[in-house]
């Protein structure tokens, strides 16, 4: 069989990424390509990383992430409150095996959005199905899955989601039905699938955010029970860019 062909049966086998480092083999001079035992190996790792690279483009498509945050762009000071050694050990991202939460708060700017989405895009590349949605969007879905007459079917989607980003929380107020959706999600998720929330108040404020003693306490019993707290504190980055 000649190279030929062999490029044409991998193209139908689709095998695309051990195409393209045997077309790479075919370019380079004779004496530089790899034989044997070696190129073998060098086409499956190439093989390898073209459908890892297709499944994170997949699973990063689906999480629909505010920011396409780089896990290693993130600024990990002590004035920050976020140090190294704290975002390598998130960046395991065990507490989603563990079915953890996570909970990012600061002021306006300070980057939590940033972060949360940073955690989901190091969720995809280990393979992690994650979803995220600002508090607007969420409310938007919910409200448009009753309508439609979808809303279990709706709540049963996230249910199979691993991980999902909640962002701004707190932003805005919201009805009695949000919280009992808010309730629904979180009972859903407790101790089986984890939760990245990102807000402007405190932790310490949320109980008076959601302005009703009983679906309050139920909401923030699943939702700090088992849970990381990231406290961020600073300058707005947003403004530190805009001086810069």
């Amino acid at each position: 069989m000649n190279t030929t062909e062999t490029l044409e049966q991998m193209r139908e086998l689709k095998l695309t990424g051990m195409l393209h480092s045997y077309q790479s083999q075919l370019e380079l001079p004779i004496p530089q390509q790899l034989e044997g035992h070696e190129l073998v190996a060098h086409l499956l790792q190439g093989e390898k990383l073209y459908r890892g690279d297709v499944r994170l483009s997949a699973l990063l498509h689906a999480a629909k992430l505010r920011y396409q945050a780089l896990p290693e762009s993130i600024e990990c000071t002590t004035s920050r409150n976020l140090t190294k050694g704290q975002w390598s050990t998130m960046l395991e991202c065990n507490f989603v095996q563990q079915a953890e939460n996570i909970l990012i708060t600061g002021s306006t700017g300070c980057g939590k959005s940033f972060i949360a989405c940073a955690l989901a895009y190091q969720a995809c590349r280990l393979g992690i199905k994650t979803r995220y949605f600002n508090m607007n969007r969420l409310i938007e879905a919910v409200t448009m899955a009753k309508t439609e007459g979808t809303y279990l079917k709706f709540l049963n989607s996230l249910e199979k989601v691993p991980l999902i980003v909640l962002d701004d929380f707190g932003l805005q107020t919201i009805n009695k039905n949000m919280k009992l959706a808010i309730l629904q999600i979180m009972e859903d998720r407790y101790a089986k699938k984890s939760l990245i929330v990102t807000s402007q108040l405190p932790v310490a404020k949320w109980y008076e955010y959601l302005d009703e003693p009983t679906l309050a306490d139920a909401i923030m019993d699943r939702m700090t029970a088992k849970s990381h707290r990231i406290e961020l504190v600073g300058e707005s980055r947003r403004k530190k860019k805009q001086a810069e």
